[in-house]
């Protein structure tokens, strides 16, 4: 298939194994004439602009040169909330399980003598041997892989290694002496010439495997959510619907079956099913998950209605206008997608510098074979110094300087309701100095919410409360609800009205307690030719220049108060939005609802006027995340909605509340469980202060190995020494992850 001039292909990529894989990928593909390509390690996707004459399969044969494999990738389709992990999830889950059963024991019978029975060495063998071929096996092939286009990692240093301890372990038992029966696992500090016959490694080369590959799995369950975000925004939307055909004939079938004209059903409590335009009915809609307003939207005939959105009041029939690929949703799932494809792949310290490490390793150990055996000090000697320098390098320390800290820090985390995602996320959080804070759900509550009730002179609050909470009690529109709660909450019980009717827009009326009584807005009140008294008047603008909803009441011919509902601010906004800034970010309110309202909260919580963004659509977020890292800022995005989803992706950190939509929560880097602003700056001092651990993890476990080396090259450590050495670094790695179980909330 050959595309046009400038397309924009993507392509699904298989076989990486580390960060440094992805940047061969990028680099060979971006040699090509044409083509200029981003490769994702943690999405394992590549993103290829290419010229007409380059066609998709050129692209696939390039990466497939590389040692890799490419397609172009299925649309995501919704998962089953119980679906089977991936075979290749599996395959590492059940290599790492035969690691760590098989691994233990050798072990232990290396380390403790008391466990070495008469034919203990050849058990070991029985043990490691599976270790070592099955387990390692994905270590051997990228190794291979790695080798045939002259590269070298990790896993090639753990192929390396594992298999020189197992090789010459093999040696010792068939061909030198630790066969022998009764054989006792020898101990010197230093290599003797001509010695080495008798030494066995196979603890070493078991014991490295099941570390690494633990590490490997724990790294791959994180990166498989990497696509869940599109997969939560599918789920969002409804599955079925009511269609009406000629005649009022009502056939329910699948969503994906609506064609555009198509009149469809949508009743109180349901989801509409795709964008249209309203024909028959009137109602409020709840588009908050959507577009972040606060507010439902009163829909009569000839409104746009959006898919996924709530039918929050009336019976609704709509004529689809758009379906499939060309909804709101679908195209938002389209921005999540761009956006955590555009995210730089953060390459991992260990990784970056393997590239020059493992070589090095690997000439220093041919170096200290040829110069052992140049010395005349014998092959058994010469090789044993050399697996020795193999063995002090072996990156178990390595592999578990990043697993291990965000281990501990992901627990101390999720105790704190804080959860991160993975290494890449912790380089941003030292970076970032600004912070984006979404209004609904995230500032505020995400609800409507009574804020006060006006009174006329001889009216009693509690009497407004009962009689307006009575009629709204039977509605079911949102700020209705705010009123209702309220009233309920107050005096605990709430008459039955003796009549009810719902005004389309305006509000309800009815009789309660033998009054008449009208619940809405002043409109309502004109109808009976009520008016407004001034001082109600006064506090109506003023509430609503503060972009509060009114709502006026009246009863017996007179209206007797006012009140205003609105989007409440959290209690902990104000001290969070002060926490952040203690942690030199900037904070800045992004909201879809007008800008008095996010002024209003924006006073409320501490931020300056110039730092409001309001009335902003849902794609435009992006845009705004988009402009501030234009500007040079490192922006981390804070959010709950499915209209943030995107943005969070987008961002540099993206932290999702945990309160809010499932497609917020997967696309954002950190998750706040607990719905609290607070816990925001409680996640980047964590975020931050795992960072150091696994770079100060990193940096020592380098710098053992470098110290050890030439004591190893020298034949001052023997291999078995050494592989206690090596032991000794994992256990000092373990121990500085484990400080980070004191990290405290700031509350």
């Amino acid at each position: 298939m050959t595309t046009t001039a400038a397309a924009e292909t993507e392509l699904a990529i298989g076989g990486m194994t580390c960060a440094s894989c992805a940047a061969r990928i990028e680099k060979k593909l971006n040699r090509m004439d044409g083509v200029t390509a981003t490769v994702n390690y943690a999405t394992e996707k590549a993103r290829v602009t290419h010229t007409a004459d380059v066609s998709v399969q050129d692209l696939i044969a390039t990466v497939e040169k590389t040692g890799y494999t490419a397609q172009e990738p299925a649309p995501p389709e919704p998962a089953a909330p119980d679906a089977d992990e991936p075979d290749e999830l599996r395959s590492l889950r059940e290599r790492l399980v035969t690691a760590v059963v098989l691994a233990v024991p050798v072990v232990a019978m290396a380390m403790v003598p008391a466990l070495q029975f008469e034919y203990w060495q050849w058990l070991s063998l029985t043990l490691a041997a599976p270790v070592v071929t099955y387990a390692g096996w994905p270590f051997h092939k990228a190794a291979f892989t790695n080798a045939r286009h002259g590269a070298a990692t990790m896993d090639t240093l753990i192929s390396v290694g594992t298999t020189a301890a197992f090789g010459w372990s093999l040696w010792a038992l068939f061909l030198g002496t630790a066969g022998t029966p009764g054989m006792k696992h020898p101990f010197e500090l230093t290599i003797a010439r001509g010695d080495g016959t008798g030494n066995l490694y196979l603890e070493a080369a078991a014991g490295v495997t099941a570390f690494i590959l633990a590490g490997r799995y724990f790294e791959a369950r994180s990166k498989r959510k990497a696509g869940a975000a599109l997969k939560a925004l599918l789920e969002l939307g409804a599955k079925n619907v009511t269609v009406l055909h000629a005649g009022g004939h009502e056939e329910t079938v699948p969503v994906g079956e609506l064609k555009v004209g198509d009149r469809f059903l949508v009743r109180p409590g349901e989801k509409i099913a795709t964008d249209g335009t309203v024909v028959e009915g009137s109602s409020a809609v709840d588009a908050s998950m959507l577009t972040g307003e606060s507010v439902p939207v009163e829909v009569t005939p000839g409104d746009s209605v959006t898919g996924a959105t709530l039918n929050a009041g009336g019976r609704l029939v709509v004529e689809a206008t758009r379906v499939g690929a060309d909804t709101q949703l679908a195209r938002m799932a389209k921005l999540v997608e761009d956006a955590q494809n555009g995210k730089a792949a953060a390459q991992r310290l260990a990784d970056r510098i393997s590239g020059v490490f493992v070589p090095v390793v690997i000439a220093l150990a041919l170096g200290t074979l040829g110069f052992w055996l140049g010395n005349g000090a014998g092959t058994a000697a010469a090789f044993t110094a050399a697996v020795a320098v193999l063995i002090i390098a072996c990156p178990c320390a390595l592999g578990l300087a990043t697993p291990t800290a965000l281990l501990v820090g992901t627990g101390r985390g999720a105790q704190l309701g804080i959860l991160i995602k993975g290494p890449e996320v912790l380089e941003s959080t030292r970076r970032v100095d600004t912070v984006v804070l979404d209004k609904t759900g995230t500032v505020t509550t995400g609800r409507m919410t009574l804020l006060a009730v006006h009174t006329v002179p001889g009216t009693d609050e509690a009497d407004v409360l009962r009689l307006a909470g009575a009629l709204e009690h039977a509605s079911e529109h949102p700020v209705a609800r705010a009123v209702a709660d309220a009233a309920l909450e107050k005096l605990g019980s709430l008459p039955a009205p003796e009549d009810f009717a719902n005004v389309p827009g305006l509000g309800v009326q009815g009789i309660v307690d033998r009054r008449a009584v009208l619940v809405g807005r002043e409109r309502l009140l004109a109808d009976w030719a009520i008016e407004l008294p001034e001082e109600l008047r006064l506090r109506r603008a003023a509430a609503e220049s503060s972009g509060r909803t009114v709502i006026t009441v009246a009863w017996d011919g007179e209206a007797r108060a006012v009140l205003e509902v609105a989007d409440a601010v959290k209690d902990t906004s104000r001290e969070a939005v002060t926490r952040l800034r203690g942690l030199g970010l900037t904070p800045i309110l992004l909201t879809g609802d007008n800008r008095a309202v996010a002024e209003s909260v924006a006073r409320e919580v501490g931020i300056a006027a110039e730092h409001v963004i309001a009335e902003v659509l849902p794609q435009d977020k992006v845009d705004v995340v988009k402009r501030l890292q234009a500007e040079g800022r490192s922006v981390a995005m804070v959010g709950d909605g499915v209209n943030d989803a995107a943005a969070l992706a987008r961002a540099d950190l993206g932290l999702a509340m945990g309160t809010g939509t499932d497609a917020a929560i997967e696309a954002g880097d950190l998750t706040l469980v607990r719905g609290d602003l607070r816990a925001a700056a409680d996640a980047i001092r964590l975020a931050r202060r795992t960072l150091g651990t696994i770079r100060s993890n990193l940096f020592w476990a380098f710098a053992y190995n470098v110290a050890a080396l030439p004591l190893a090259a020298a034949g001052l450590l023997n291999p078995m020494l050494a592989g206690a050495a090596m032991a000794f670094s994992s256990v000092f790695v373990v121990g500085n992850s484990l400080r980070l179980r004191s990290f405290r909330a700031a509350h």
